[in-house]
């Protein structure tokens, strides 16, 4: 069983899930980024967009996409949270440290902001990390999943200008305090030129 936990279980749950999507999406050379998330310039998941083009992907899951009022009420479902209809955009990593967060730092040329609803207890999540891509994309419960993909270098430059119109607010993860803005997600979409949102991923894929 994987002795992640909390985010960073999430973190690689969704590396995995879309590495997978690119792979039936055809894409090429398709590599997850190390297993444990230690800051923010690590590269999640590279591909090969093209002859001589390598593409790196940082992503950023968000459990903050469940529907159901009953299975958001339960506290054994950590990756099933309500929906917001926003994303989180970490401006601080540490505040102890005053180290910036990742859209500052990431050297991905693409974020992958993955939306997804898990209606698993965090110990049975864990447990399918052990298990081949088989069985681990038949049994993991996703109940809703939506992927939005950005170039990291128009969000930054957006952000830059358009961050300081929303509230931050404090986050407690891993073990450390750090401070997000909580963004809407259409006025995301209206101010990143490229955004891409492709919608859902995980129903479609069929790992043998």
């Amino acid at each position: 069983m994987s002795t992640l936990t909390g985010t960073a279980l999430l973190h690689e749950v969704a590396k995995r899930i879309l590495a997978e999507y690119l792979r039936e999406r055809g894409e090429r050379d398709v590599i997850i980024g190390r297993s444990v998330l230690e800051s923010a310039e690590a590269v999640d998941l590279t591909y090969s967009a093209g002859v001589g083009r390598s593409t790196s992907v940082k992503v950023k899951a968000d459990a903050y996409f469940g529907t159901d009022p009953e299975k958001i009420a339960r506290r054994d479902l950590p990756y099933y949270r309500a929906e917001t209809s926003s994303c989180g955009f970490e401006t601080m990593a540490d505040t102890f440290t005053r180290q910036p967060g990742w859209v500052q730092r990431s050297v991905a040329d693409e974020l992958f902001y993955y939306f997804v609803a898990i209606g698993q207890p965090e110990e049975e999540v864990a447990a399918l990390m052990d298990e081949p891509d088989r069985i681990f994309f038949s049994e993991l419960d996703v109940e809703r999943d939506d992927l939005r993909v950005l170039p990291m270098t128009a969000l930054r430059a957006w952000f830059e200008v358009a961050g300081e119109r929303f509230i931050p607010r404090p986050v407690l993860s891993e073990g450390r305090s750090a401070w997000y803005r909580i963004i809407p997600v259409a006025e995301v979409e209206k101010g990143v030129v490229g955004t891409r949102s492709i919608g859902r991923v995980f129903a479609s894929l069929s790992p043998v």
